[in-house]
């Protein structure tokens, strides 16, 4: 399944927030659809794929990609979970969004995506680059990036910079100092659930 291109808000009354999506908060409380105000009672596989869902249209990935950060995070020492965690808030997109250079997820991506990022000096393109401690994260040197850039740090997706970053306004510039802690992870989340939805799948 490719990404998702639809209503935001639907998918919030759905799973709940979502700050990597959109910074909109649904008014109505219940789910969506003909069903939505029925409670209903959810079995096991329901309750861990909601909480994979949670995580695939908070990062913006698709099945696919998720499946090969799971895969990855196993072969990492420790704890699963966290390893995938860890592996999706790397991300470039993901790193942009913490620094406040973007709203969301979705516009920090385009913003990669259009050559308005580098990293170390260099351009990326590339949404999905893992970010590594050490890496300067900077604006490219041109009005209209810079421009778009300072309008978002006006508006920031999320209030506080995790420990694991550092920003500088003046220059625009951001550091990756290390390894995003698990209390910083602002999507409220069970990654054992998510672990366990596809150590089940096989």
């Amino acid at each position: 399944m490719s990404r998702y291109r639809g209503p935001r808000l639907r998918v919030v009354r759905r799973l709940g927030e979502l700050p990597g999506l959109t910074r909109k908060s649904a008014k109505r409380s219940y789910a969506p659809g003909q069903h939505g105000e029925k409670p209903r009672k959810r079995s096991e596989y329901a309750i861990r794929l909601e909480e994979k869902q949670k995580l695939r249209f908070n990062y913006g990935v698709s099945e696919r990609q998720l499946l090969r950060y799971v895969r990855r995070a196993r072969r990492v020492k420790g704890s699963t979970g966290q390893v995938l965690l860890q592996l999706l808030e790397m991300r470039l997109d993901n790193t942009v969004f913490r620094l406040g250079m973007a709203p969301t997820i979705p516009s920090a991506r385009q913003l990669v995506g259009h050559g308005h990022i580098q990293v170390n000096g260099r351009t990326v393109y590339t949404p999905s680059y893992e970010c590594r401690p050490g890496d300067v994260v900077t604006v490219r040197d041109r009005a209209n990036s810079k421009a778009l850039v300072e309008n978002n740090l006006q508006f920031p997706g999320l209030a506080n910079l995790p420990s694991h970053l550092e920003f500088d306004k003046n220059k625009l510039e951001g550091k990756v100092n290390g390894l995003v802690e698990r209390e910083w992870v602002a999507l409220q989340i069970n990654e054992l659930l998510i672990v366990e939805f596809y150590s089940r799948k096989g």
